[in-house]
């Protein structure tokens, strides 16, 4: 089943995002890799691609699991919760209707 991983960061989540940046990708591509990632990135802090010194609020992911435990359990192992990135993590079972 998907399920959809929000990340909101703590305030000035900057510096500590490029530091945990590489690892944090490096366990997306796992899941890109193994075919169970649907979509995943930033959101910017501002109305732009590249929010520049206004950085990201936080991050979304929708990948497969095999279940909600297993979702929170490899969301709460992410490099940006061990680097205090994120501030909170909520995870839940998505549907994915479009595009079919």
């Amino acid at each position: 089943m998907l399920y959809a991983i929000f990340g909101n960061d703590v305030p000035n989540s900057s510096e500590r995002r490029k530091g945990a940046r590489p690892a944090h990708l490096a366990r997306l591509q796992a899941l890109q890799d193994a075919g169970r990632l649907v979509l995943a990135g930033p959101f910017p802090s501002i109305d732009a691609i590249d929010p520049g010194a206004a950085g990201f609020s936080g991050s979304l992911i929708v990948a497969e699991f095999a279940s909600l435990a297993a979702a929170q359990t490899w969301a709460d192992a992410d490099p940006y919760v061990a680097a205090g990135v994120y501030a909170q993590v909520a995870v839940r079972p998505y549907k994915k209707v479009f595009p079919a």
